[in-house]
């Protein structure tokens, strides 16, 4: 189902960040032949609490400064709040890898090592005792959000015993390749996107949902009128990205910017999509 939004005035979020900042954890997952580095958000209590697997962009998931990006901070503090766990594995750094935006050749595939990663945070989750394991869910970022799109594909279903994931969510992913693919979904999935998205353009999202309509689970799409990529950052003003590895007209240039509209729509969607 396809979907517009018209921007209106934001709903209030408050009620989300009533138990204050969270803290985050640093822990380790076993994933096959590596170990991944990974951030954790817990709430207060002792659970059981559903949960969120987090797959960060092409950026990676530590900035520069050596911190958690703050995208990935101001979800896991809302997602705590709400009364998720959320896990975010790092995919580059434990594989020796720097940003990937302007890398064609990717070793951290989204197809592949990615998805791996995603079932490894999954089975990691499930396996501690405050974690419901039947309501893990996926939420990723631009390149992250392909890998949460391959993750949730039919050909990829779960064969480790565990409960699969429960829903998907998925922020500016590159379509393209999924659509000519015949993507469809296992798991009901949420996608987000702007329409003025000059990296990943919103058409090939679009094009795919509609044509997985009758062979999927519940896929459903938001496109926001004028919203750029990152649209759900808490703070980031207007910016032309170069050399990327991929862009809509394959110059390598790209627009990133908070919109506030649409960020403040996400900030309620996406835990009422993870709470079903």
């Amino acid at each position: 189902m396809r979907r517009v939004i018209t921007p209106v005035v934001a709903l209030s979020v408050a009620a989300l960040l009533t138990a204050g900042a969270a803290a985050a954890e640093d822990v380790e997952i076993p994933a096959g032949d590596v170990t991944l580095k990974a951030v954790l958000f817990r709430p207060e209590g002792a659970g059981p609490f559903p949960a969120v697997v987090g797959l960060h962009g092409c950026g990676g998931l530590i900035n520069r400064t050596g911190q958690l990006g703050a995208r990935y901070r101001d979800w896991g503090e809302r997602l705590v709040a709400a009364g998720f766990v959320v896990l975010y594995p790092d995919s580059f750094g434990p594989r020796g890898l720097a940003s990937q935006c302007t890398v064609r050749e990717r070793r951290a595939r989204s197809s592949r090592e990615r998805v791996a990663d995603a079932n490894a945070a999954r089975r990691w989750l499930q396996g501690k005792d405050w974690v419901k394991r039947d309501r893990v869910g996926l939420v990723g970022w631009s390149s992250g959000a392909t890998s949460t799109l391959w993750t949730v594909r039919p050909r990829a279903a779960v064969r480790d015993g565990a409960p699969d994931f429960r829903s998907a969510v998925a922020f500016y992913p590159g379509c393209r390749r999924l659509n000519d693919l015949a993507w469809s979904a296992r798991v009901p999935t949420l996608i987000l996107i702007g329409a003025a998205d000059d990296w990943t353009p919103a058409a090939a999202c679009q094009q795919m949902v509609k044509e997985a309509r009758g062979r999927s689970a519940h896929a459903e799409i938001i496109t926001y009128p004028g919203a750029h990529h990152e649209f759900d950052h808490p703070n980031r003003p207007i910016t032309q990205r170069t050399g990327l590895a991929f862009s809509a007209d394959g110059s390598g240039r790209a627009h990133v910017a908070t919109h506030a509209a649409a960020r403040a729509d996400a900030l309620r969607r996406v835990p009422e999509w993870l709470s079903r």
